[in-house]
């Protein structure tokens, strides 16, 4: 693999399986704390209650995520399944429907005015996307917070818009 050759990385990620899209995001809090992340996906290979023009599936996505905002940042790792309703359009666009919930460790306990209180989040989403022939598009509302495992709980709310792209 020479210099650069992007269809031989993708079919070196393609053969091993680890990945099969990368993207990045961005979001903000309703309290002006600037969302940055980094993600790796990889789809499921089942489908379910697959219909004419319809099908239920999903992605496993892990992400680096920077969080910046009144003078605060926080780095953490996330790992969170995800299932997709998608609706088949034509051959190449797919909207979709999203939900799910995920694991995440941050370095800070605390960003701005908020306690987390714990360095272990889960990770929810809702979403509505697109995909179209190898890009997705997809705008979601993200949720991290502890549960109620440890207090305070303030948590955090993002609206969180996402570009990825699929090898």
């Amino acid at each position: 693999m020479g210099g650069g050759d992007i269809s031989s990385a993708s079919t070196l990620v393609k053969e091993h399986g680890w990945i099969d899209a990368v993207g990045i995001s961005y979001g903000q809090s309703k309290d002006n704390i600037d969302i940055y992340r980094l993600t790796f996906r990889r789809d499921f290979k089942s489908r379910w209650l697959e219909g004419e023009m319809e099908y239920l599936s999903g992605y496993w996505e892990g992400s680096l995520n920077y969080w910046n905002g009144r003078g605060d940042e926080n780095f953490g790792i996330a790992l969170s399944p995800v299932f997709a309703y998608y609706f088949n359009a034509s051959e190449t666009v797919k909207p979709y429907l999203e939900g799910g919930i995920g694991l995440s460790v941050w370095t800070e306990t605390k960003m701005g005015h908020r306690d987390l209180s714990s360095n272990f989040l889960f990770e929810d989403r809702v979403g509505a996307g697109i995909r179209i022939n190898n890009w997705d598009l997809s705008l979601r509302y993200m949720h991290y917070s502890n549960a109620g495992i440890k207090e305070p709980n303030d948590g955090i709310d993002i609206f969180i818009g996402s570009i990825s792209y699929k090898f």
